[in-house]
């Protein structure tokens, strides 16, 4: 990504813990963020062409009609697949990893003090991951 910046989207019904999450980011690395308190506001705005998403699990806290973290995920993997969402949550369950999991989540974090650090080293993974597919692929156009 050279000197790009990784544009970053937070979806976050807490807003505290959106703002801490943003903050954190932006001390730490050279992110572009958008934040965005319901799921509805991320898929409205995919046309920006997010790096990453990191996606609360529940997205409730603010209207309990909205739609939750799993059909958000669902929406973002239709618009594009390949688009890498991490998933967060404060829960802990086995079963709610596995569910992310089974609808194409890059990952599952809890948040806890250690989530900013998990996710920083996941996002430092798929970058090296979508480096390694770009190498691949240019050794493979000249095969």
């Amino acid at each position: 990504m050279s000197n790009e910046k990784i544009k970053l989207f937070l979806v976050d019904d807490d807003a505290v813990y959106l703002k801490l999450l943003e903050i954190e980011f932006l001390n730490h690395a050279d992110f572009e963020i958008e934040t965005y308190p319901t799921g509805e506001l991320c898929i409205e705005n995919l046309s920006h062409c997010p790096d990453v998403i990191i996606l609360d699990y529940r997205l409730d806290g603010i209207d309990k009609t909205a739609m939750n973290g799993i059909k958000t995920l669902d929406k973002i993997k239709a618009f594009n697949p390949d688009i890498p969402v991490v998933m967060l949550s404060s829960q802990d369950k086995i079963e709610v990893a596995i569910d992310c999991m089974h609808h194409r989540a890059f990952d599952y974090v809890v948040k806890s003090e250690t989530a900013f650090v998990r996710l920083q080293k996941i996002i430092t993974t798929i970058f090296r991951y979508k480096k390694m597919e770009k190498e691949l692929q240019w050794y493979m156009d000249r095969m």
